[in-house]
């Protein structure tokens, strides 16, 4: 197989991805609260792929300025993430439609039907998260224009399920619309065996943190460089009566402290100094604004250092186009090498 061939072969294995986000290379930026803005999402865009801008706890002011932003940064398309939890995600679904935004990211809970047919109805299209078969099939059955499947080995909040299970179930079962897998990939030819599992492209996170054009402090960076994918691990619950969502990211001294402050929120709890509700809302409490100050101020100590298991893959910062330019390049030699292998087999 020649490199054009091999290029070709490529580029038709995730067609129906790029034709669906209208962009060269069916990569998505995944959504990463205070690093998935303007400057991140412009240039994974201007680099053939696809960015989109993580929305999180913004105001629609907020988001309406960030939007705009990104709008002077970049000419070609990118998406917006809008957690559906949001106390005002109606507002924010009318800011993405006021700036005809094309493909909107509803996450963190199952979308609410109307909110699916409100951003149709505007002409969006929709992209939501499935964690299980029946779940997919439900979403595509709401609405849905494709799903994204996102395996245990992601950074940040995560479900209970690898992508290599999840792809197993989900992507020679579901072909209605495109399916983007995420979780743990950091190599073209990662990528390149989903896609011939079916999927239509592939969704990465933690592989840009450390992008140049990334706003991420430069010890949060250093962080992501130095560590191994052991490292990335999820938050720990200490009682099943007090459940704490699960978020995968680097342990430092914040970890251990978050299960001293269980310990001691549930002993004052039996001890009826706290109600049941009061214990909960102060476990949650502890990790109120410890991704910013991590991201943001560079505290990567006690900030939480969100982070999927594909860190070990982070080994120096590089500009957006490079990284994405390596995908591709990996992707196209894995394709290659296998032609002269079989060639060779032949032969003998």
């Amino acid at each position: 197989m020649t490199r054009e061939e091999a290029e070709a072969h490529l580029a038709e294995l995730w067609r129906r991805g790029t034709e669906f986000l209208g962009c060269r290379y069916a990569i998505l930026g995944g959504a990463m609260s205070w690093v998935s803005e303007r400057n991140l999402v412009s240039a994974i865009s201007n680099a053939g792929g696809f960015g989109v801008i993580a929305c999180g706890s913004m105001s629609p002011a907020l988001l309406d300025a960030e939007i705009a932003a990104t709008k002077e940064r970049t000419t070609k398309p990118f998406g917006v993430n809008l957690i559906t939890m949001h106390p005002e995600l109606e507002a924010l679904i009318d800011v993405c439609l006021g700036h005809r935004v094309g493909h909107i990211v509803l996450a963190g809970g199952i979308p609410p039907t109307g909110a699916i047919r409100r951003i149709k109805d505007a002409g969006a299209r929709v992209i939501c998260f499935a964690p299980a078969l029946a779940l997919a099939r439900k979403l595509v059955r709401s609405g849905a224009d494709a799903l994204v499947i996102e395996g245990s080995e992601a950074g940040g909040h995560i479900g209970p399920v690898s992508l290599t299970v999840l792809a197993q179930e989900i992507l020679p079962h579901l072909r209605e619309v495109p399916v983007f897998v995420a979780g743990g990939l950091g190599r073209g030819e990662a990528i390149l065996s989903y896609l011939e599992m079916g999927a239509a492209g592939a969704q990465l996170g933690t592989r840009f943190v450390c992008a140049t054009e990334s706003i991420a402090h430069p010890r949060f960076k250093e962080a992501f460089i130095r560590a191994a994918a052991r490292d990335a691990v999820p938050s720990v619950q200490l009682d099943p009566a007090f459940p704490v969502i699960p978020v995968r990211a680097l342990a430092n001294e914040g970890t251990r402290r978050f299960l001293e402050h269980q310990a001691e929120v549930i002993r004052r709890f039996r001890a009826g100094e706290l109600s049941k509700d009061e214990a909960q809302l102060a476990i949650e409490h502890f990790w109120a604004g410890a991704l910013r100050r991590a991201v943001i101020e560079g505290d990567v100590e006690t900030g939480s250092v969100m982070a999927g298991q594909s860190v070990g893959l982070v080994t120096r910062e590089q500009p957006t186009a490079e990284i994405i330019a390596e995908l591709v390049e990996q992707a196209i030699a894995a394709l290659m090498r296998r032609e002269t292998a079989a060639v060779a087999a032949a032969a003998d």
